[in-house]
Parts: C-alpha cells; sequence; structure tokens
C-alpha cells in the first residue's frame, strides 16, 4: 500500500521552521538569574559588614568598662613620709661626714709596724685624731701635721733616713718630716737620736 500525505504542503514548512528558531523569552529569563545572583551577593557584603561594625562597637564598649573600673592613681605621699625622707637623707649625709673624719687607728698602727726597721726602737709615740683647725700649711688636703708624732734611737742617720722614706709609702701618713737627728751615747754606745713627725689622713683618703 502506498502512503499518501493529507495535510497541505504550506503547514509542513510552517511547523518544520518553528523547530529551528530559538525561544525568544531566553535572555529575560538570563538577565533576571544574573540580576537576582548580583543582589544576593550585595546583600551578604551588607551583611557582613554590619557584623563586623557591630562586633568592633562591642569590643570599644569592652574597653571603655574597663577603663572606668580601673581605680583612681594614688595621691602622693603625705607630708608626715615627706619630713621622715628628709630627716633620713639628713642622718646619712651626717653619717657620711663621721666617717670621713675618722681614723682606723688600727689601721694605721698595723701598716706602720710593717715597714719599722728592726735597727730602730722607738721611746715614744704620740697619736691624735685630726682636727681642721691644725692643719699646717704646705700639707695635703685632709691631713694634719700633729696626728702622728715619734721618738727613737737608731745606730746611724743613714738608718734614720731609710726610716723616713719606709713611713712616706704607709698611705694613712702624708707629710712625713724629720724634727731633729741627733748622735748621742746610749750605755756607752754611739746612737742617734731622732724625732719624726707625720700628719695623718681621714677617711677613704687612707683606703
Amino acid at each position: 500500500m502506498r502512503a499518501v500525505n493529507l495535510l497541505p504542503k504550506d503547514h509542513g514548512r510552517a511547523r518544520g521552521s518553528d523547530r529551528r528558531e530559538p525561544p525568544r523569552h531566553l535572555p529575560v529569563i538570563a538577565g533576571a538569574l544574573l540580576g537576582a545572583l548580583v543582589l544576593g551577593v550585595l546583600v551578604t557584603m551588607t551583611m557582613s559588614a554590619g557584623k563586623t561594625v557591630s562586633d568592633r562597637r562591642a569590643q570599644l564598649d569592652a574597653l571603655n568598662a574597663q577603663v572606668a573600673a580601673t581605680p583612681p592613681p594614688q595621691a602622693g605621699p603625705p607630708a608626715q613620709d615627706a619630713a621622715l625622707t628628709t630627716q633620713r637623707t639628713q642622718r646619712a649625709a651626717a653619717l657620711s661626714g663621721a666617717l670621713s673624719r675618722r681614723v682606723a687607728w688600727d689601721r694605721v698602727l698595723r701598716r706602720f709596724s710593717l715597714v719599722l726597721p728592726d735597727d730602730v726602737w722607738l721611746t715614744g709615740l704620740t697619736l691624735s685624731s685630726p682636727t681642721p683647725a691644725t692643719s699646717p700649711a704646705g700639707t695635703p688636703p685632709n691631713t694634719t701635721a700633729t696626728g702622728f708624732t715619734m721618738t727613737g734611737f737608731t745606730y746611724s742617720h743613714d738608718a734614720v733616713a731609710r726610716l723616713l722614706s719606709r713611713l712616706q709609702v704607709v698611705p694613712d701618713l702624708a707629710g712625713v718630716q724629720l724634727q731633729s737627728s741627733t748622735r748621742t751615747k746610749l750605755k756607752g754606745r754611739e746612737v742617734v737620736s731622732f724625732s719624726i713627725a707625720a700628719a695623718v689622713r681621714t677617711g677613704s683618703l687612707a683606703s
């Protein structure tokens, strides 16, 4: 049997052409979807920025609360404490002044015994605390010429000179001077009688 097409020829061509053309409303749908996506991104960014501002504001409020809760600094010391501080300073200055004029006689005698020659024997030794009023001209500062005086005997003038040179290296003594040196006889033997004076250093100068 042979197939026969009963449709009109124009109608068949119209249906075929409709299948090949794309729908006209597709661009409109794509534009709407793109606009919705952009709007969603903007809304998300706005909400995130708002949350950040809220967090920073909460931190600022917390810091302000801590500052408000901090106690104020204490006031300075009262007048009584200031007076005690002044008295303590004055006492320290007085003690320092007293120590600067102090003479350690045990140290002076120990150092003197170390330099005393074996061929010298003493007949007298006078020690006195130095005072500024007795400082003679030509002596070093903070020393006196009458603080240390000694007399004795030895066998020669050379021995007296050796004693003088040794006394000059003692840190506690200054201005060592020979007062007299005379030949004499002692128990039938010729000896030299001498007298020596020196100044005594005070405080840290003799250290």
